[in-house]
Formats: structure tokens, sequence, C-alpha cells
């Protein structure tokens, strides 16, 4: 079933709360909807998670908290959810989501080499960024939509799975016992 499995990645409520930056949520984080774990709770949460981490900001964990905590999804998924992207996964990633700008966009793609420099981010604004930040927008929504419904969709189907082999269980028992 999903729910253990998602459970054994997931932070526990004193690890979360013990975030400083959480601490402006104040009593929010005491609502027990925020660390329930049901379809609804993590299908929002995963969507949430995944819409934001195709943001190129360096707070993605308290964008994904703050919209988890009014939508009252699972607080705990929604902040572990943005770490798809983490230092070894987000240079593909949003080179990718540059790809999808560029295309979109119609624009031919620059040739360019990073520099750690605020020089660089400034100027990149305005060579890659438009093409950057249209992608990274681009595939928020659809991994956000994706995360959303297919995760839905796996839940529904462990759930059948279950009942199904429930059932089976069930007729075979009888059938020993008679």
């Amino acid at each position: 079933m999903p729910k253990k499995f998602i459970r054994r990645f997931l932070p526990s409520h004193e690890q979360i709360k013990s975030q400083k930056a959480l601490k402006l949520f104040g009593a929010l984080l005491h609502d027990p909807n925020l660390w329930h774990l049901n379809r609804r709770s993590a299908k929002g949460a995963f969507g949430i998670g995944l819409f934001f981490a195709f943001w190129p900001v360096p707070f993605q964990m308290f964008l994904s908290a703050g919209m988890a905590i009014p939508l009252r999804v699972n607080l705990p998924l929604s902040v572990a959810t943005v770490w798809i992207t983490n230092p070894l996964t987000m240079p593909p990633i949003f080179y990718a989501a540059y790809l999808v700008g560029s295309t979109v966009l119609g624009t031919e793609m620059s040739a360019f080499q990073f520099e750690l420099s605020w020089s660089w981010v400034v100027e990149s604004l305005n060579t890659i960024g438009p093409a950057f930040l249209l992608g990274c927008f681009i595939c928020s929504i659809v991994a956000g939509l994706i995360g959303y419904f297919g995760l839905d969709w796996v839940w529904c189907w462990s759930v059948r799975q279950a009942w199904k082999t429930r059932r089976t269980g069930e007729n075979t028992s009888k059938t020993r016992d008679c």
C-alpha cells in the first residue's frame, strides 16, 4: 500500500516542527490534517511538492510548506517531495526546463558557460533567462499535475490490488477449511 511505502521516507513531526523557518506558521502546525496520511492529503502534497521542485529558488521547501498548510495536505510529504531537485539532479532538470522554454518560445538555444558569480547570473537573465523561467513554469505545472493524478491512480490501484488479494485469500482459506 502506498501509505506504508511513503511513511518510510517521511520526516517525523518533531523534525518538521523544529525547523526555525517554519516557526512563523505557529499554531497552524498543530492541525492534525497536516500530519495525517490518506489519499487526499498525499496526492495534494505530492502535487504541491513537485510543483515547487521546479522553481529555481533556494527556499522551495518553505514555499511548499506555505502552500500545504492552507490547503491542509500532508506537510512532511509536501516538503520531502521538493527534494526531487537536489544538488545532483538540478543540472539535468533545469537544463531540460531550459530546453522546454526554448522550444516553446521558438528561440535558438544559446551556448553558455556556467560561472559562480553574481555578474554571470545577471547577464544570464537577459540571454537564457526568459526561456529558462518559462520552461521552469511549464515543467512545474506539468509535474505537479502528473504527481497529483499519478499518485491518485497508484493509490486507487494499490487499494484495488489489496482488496483483490484479500478476496482471493478469503476464498482459498474457506476451501481449505472445508
